[in-house]
């Protein structure tokens, strides 16, 4: 193979279970995102925008529909005789077989993976946040500091602080110390979990770590190279990023789209997000419709009203209903004069005539508190909801439901219904 002088390798195989239901069968980075994209579609996006045109995905939790969308890498230009897009998932060796047990531990096991490419250096990356970023810039940060690890930072409040790896770095960017989630941090420079490592360095941090139990960058590795004294910097990065690891954070940053003038544009000619895309029809608004600050999916049938919603495509929202504040991801189908406040619904789930979701006032969850929480009401796909039914906030349901799940016709604000075959 042509040696490379960098390759990425993009960590996609996180379960997201504070998404709850929305990640029942579904790995994280393919969560649907935007109306239009899934979220690993921000960092593949990235690589070829900084012309980074070898990039290895390591999937584990439910691959298949992560994998389908990849595909061979065609929306993104990834369809590369020499180097392009490869899914690296955990395979079986002549020692046996082993699931990836850390972020670093991921890497480690497709060391020869990197090795065919030869690289100088590697690119480490998440496939679970929102944001675009030039990577070739932070490439040229750690050429012009010589350094053996570039670690992309931004600044959080200082309050947030604690729920992050925190750098403490010199007025040179060179980390001075290396705080993992802290109970009284230093500073309040959080690492982005974008790295940028000499292949020497890691590779050598990787093996004398391969024994480490659930190897983490963050934990080991960095730390590692703390200790033997490379020269680890801070890259500062002042741009849009969010990590979408809630349902409150996923729920924020796609009302975030929408806004009047939104700090996340994905309208930017010099910066495309791609995706996979299928060929649909055009979306329809019927002329008693109406639908304001939103964004309508292809595909999409509008016959009720649309108030400040994420729509994704081939979505049908009947005649007299009012959804407000809203995702719904593609295939949903809302009934006939539905009230809808504040929800999140996957796909393909079906929401009877007459139902109402997002009443009354928040009440913890008594499943998961902290998950299913944000006043949202967070339905997984593939659901359905029978009709004339009314239902609270703080709630999750899974599967599909009948008449009889309701008592009174009401699921309660921090109530759920998790049927058989769904999943928390």
């Amino acid at each position: 193979m042509i040696r490379k002088e960098m390759i990425a390798m993009l960590l996609a195989g996180g379960q997201g279970s504070r998404l709850g239901v929305l990640t029942a069968d579904v790995a994280k980075p393919a969560v649907a995102f935007g109306g239009k994209y899934r979220i690993i579609d921000f960092p593949l996006s990235n690589c070829i925008n900084s012309g980074i045109d070898t990039v290895g995905v390591l999937t584990q939790y439910q691959p298949l529909r992560l994998n389908t969308h990849i595909g061979i890498g065609i929306p993104w230009d990834l369809d590369r005789n020499n180097g392009g897009v490869t899914i690296l998932q955990p395979y079986e060796k002549s020692g046996g077989s082993e699931w990836y047990s850390g972020t670093a531990n991921a890497i480690y096991q497709n060391m020869k993976y990197i090795d065919s490419y030869d690289p100088e250096y590697v690119l480490i990356l998440s496939g679970d946040h929102i944001y675009k970023m030039d990577y070739e810039v932070m490439l040229d940060f750690h050429k012009q500091n010589n350094a053996d690890v570039t670690i992309a930072v931004m600044p959080v409040p200082m309050e947030e602080a604690s729920r992050f790896g925190i750098v403490v770095a010199d007025e040179e960017n060179r980390i001075q110390e290396f705080q993992e989630k802290p109970a009284e941090p230093k500073s309040n420079l959080a690492s982005m979990g974008i790295y940028i490592f000499n292949w020497k360095a890691l590779k050598e941090a990787l093996i004398a770590n391969e024994t480490v139990e659930n190897c983490d960058f963050g934990m080991h590795v960095i730390p590692y190279c703390f200790d033997k004294g490379e020269r680890i910097f801070a890259y500062e990065y002042n741009g849009y990023w969010k990590d979408v690891g809630t349902l409150g954070s996923y729920w924020e940053a796609n009302m975030e789209l929408i806004d009047l003038i939104p700090e996340f544009n994905l309208y930017e000619e010099y910066w495309t997000i791609y995706t996979k895309s299928d060929v649909l029809a055009p979306q329809y608004i019927a002329a008693d419709a109406k639908v304001d600050k939103s964004i309508i999916g292809e595909g999409t049938e509008v016959y009720g009203e649309v108030h400040g919603c994420v729509i994704g495509a081939n979505v049908t929202i009947g005649k007299g209903s009012i959804v407000r504040d809203s995702i719904l991801m593609e295939g949903v189908t809302i009934g006939e004069n539905v009230v809808i406040d504040k929800a999140i619904i996957a796909e393909d789930t079906v929401i009877g005539d007459g139902a109402v979701l997002g009443i009354g006032e928040e009440k913890p969850n008594k499943l998961k508190e902290s998950v299913y929480a944000f006043g949202l009401v967070t339905i997984g796909e593939k659901s359905v909801i029978p009709p004339n039914v009314k239902i609270g906030k703080n709630t999750a349901i899974a599967g599909v439901t009948t008449p009889e799940d309701y008592p009174d016709g009401l699921l309660d604000s921090g109530e759920y219904i998790v049927k058989a075959g769904g999943k928390q």
